[in-house]
């Protein structure tokens, strides 16, 4: 499947600003019908960095959101910089 129709866009609110720097975390919606290991596999091709761990939750609106914690030789920061949430 291409990466682009499973990460849809980055999920930016307090909370994830405060992950991104304490647990070297981002969150972003994602494709409703897509399991963690293709999220994982889909992030990883997109930004070329390794992903610890994915964690998925699906809101209220109907919308799956995914916790993606990166490796510790990669920073979440650079990441959220280069996609403008800082």
């Amino acid at each position: 499947m291409d990466p682009y129709k499973i990460i849809i866009k980055p999920h930016v609110t307090e909370k994830t600003m405060n992950l991104i720097d304490q647990n070297n975390e981002l969150t972003f919606i994602v494709n409703r019908g897509s399991n963690r290991s293709e999220i994982k596999t889909a992030f990883e091709e997109l930004f070329a960095v390794k992903v610890e761990r994915v964690n998925t939750q699906i809101t209220h609106k109907g919308e799956k959101i995914a916790y993606i914690k990166l490796a510790k030789e990669h920073n979440a920061e650079d990441i959220a910089v280069k996609l403008g949430v800082f």
